[in-house]
């Protein structure tokens, strides 16, 4: 797969998928739905699903089912619906091991300037999503990018906007980032359900404001963004992570035709 797959239609293409695998059967489930909207609407789809959720507040945070588990699930996600699937690593060593399954490595926002993960994920010859650190300016990630190509991986960066750090416990979004780093030639994606956390609060649990997905997914689109990023479950209270920002499932399919009105009326 190549991001040219991914931008061959007018419309945006789509992230999409649970913060972190939980079992097999729910991961199907919802990349059965998840494809099956999309399909109806010529909008490009990736399954994501992070294998280990490596990033928690709290030492008895679910991390994962384990990683060869994890990754055998997206696997089989990628094979029963012949969609690519995208996932996270968080070292150099990771970045082989996880290319083995998926189509994209996605670079976390807090590890986008680490060097060794950017160029080891290139060498994997997979497309690098690399998100914008809460802490960085959108000009920042230009050199991200090129430590990517570096390595050989021209034509296979897309970078991906997730909000700013806006005091303690609140992220920002900027909506000049999209445009500014869609000029360095890179597809950009809006990572709509993580740009609206609230990290760290005081129980040790992230908290959220998924009331605003629409409202954030709208203006993305309006500012001219690629692709976006939503993390989505069947019942967001249950979830196993960052289901304080999650979108419930059932709600996709009508944000997703708001969304292509929206992207008709600015073409």
């Amino acid at each position: 797969m190549t991001i040219r797959d991914l931008t061959s239609t007018e419309n945006f293409f789509l992230l999409a998928g649970p913060c972190v695998i939980e079992g097999e059967d729910m991961a199907m489930r919802i990349a059965e739905r998840v494809m099956a909207l999309t399909s109806e609407r010529n909008i490009p789809y990736v399954f994501k699903g992070s294998y280990r959720k490596a990033n928690r507040s709290r030492l008895d945070s679910f991390t994962g089912i384990g990683d060869e588990n994890a990754l055998r699930v997206l696997r089989r996600v990628r094979e029963t619906f012949n969609i690519p699937v995208v996932t996270d690593i968080h070292s150099a060593q990771e970045a082989e091991m996880a290319a083995e399954y998926v189509d994209i490595l996605q670079i976390p926002a807090f590890l986008c300037r680490q060097t060794d993960l950017l160029t080891a994920a290139a060498k994997t010859g997979r497309i690098v999503n690399i998100k914008k650190g809460q802490f960085l300016s959108p000009d920042a990630m230009k050199y991200a990018a090129e430590k990517v190509v570096s390595e050989g991986g021209a034509g296979n960066v897309m970078l991906t906007e997730r909000g700013t750090t806006f005091g303690y416990q609140d992220l920002v979004v900027d909506f000049r980032g999209i445009p500014q780093m869609k000029k360095f030639g890179y597809p950009v994606v809006m990572d709509i359900t993580h740009s609206l956390q609230q990290p760290n609060q005081i129980a040790g649990v992230t908290g959220g404001m998924p009331e605003m997905i629409e409202t954030i997914a709208k203006a993305a689109i309006a500012v001219g963004a690629d692709g976006l990023f939503i993390e989505t479950h069947e019942n967001p209270a249950v979830a196993k992570s960052d289901g304080a920002n999650m979108l419930r499932l059932d709600l996709l399919e009508g944000l997703l035709d708001k969304l292509l009105r929206v992207r008709e009326a600015v073409r």
